[in-house]
């Protein structure tokens, strides 16, 4: 199959046609760049890790709510979910994106943050 017989099905999220019509150049090629390539791997590594990062935040404060945690375990927990807000801002800087990058469109189900 080449690239021009290939159509967009409408189900397709909205970044990812997005991504894909704009690699798009005459001829029916597609072009990738080195640069958007990163990029968009760096948005998608970074969009997992702040959904599973958001998950555990919710499972902790879950737990510090029932009171099944110690003061201690209370106090590494904040510890470790400041420092990987910290290493994240770092992330999404280095790769150019704000947070609102990570919210990406799954087109009928909506955003996924």
């Amino acid at each position: 199959m080449n690239a021009e017989t290939v159509s967009l099905d409408s189900t397709l999220p909205t970044d990812l046609e997005r991504v894909l019509r704009s690699a798009r150049i005459p001829g029916g090629r597609i072009e990738l760049r080195p640069d958007d390539v990163k990029k968009g791997l760096g948005k998608l590594v970074l969009t997992l890790v702040e959904l599973l990062r958001q998950l555990l935040e919710r499972q902790a404060i879950r737990r510090v709510e029932a009171g099944s945690l110690t003061d201690t375990e209370v106090e590494r927990l904040g510890l470790t979910f400041l420092q990987l807000s910290q290493q994240m801002d770092v992330l999404r800087q280095t790769f150019g994106l704000e947070h609102e990058d990570l919210n990406i469109d799954l087109g009928p189900l909506g955003r996924l943050l």
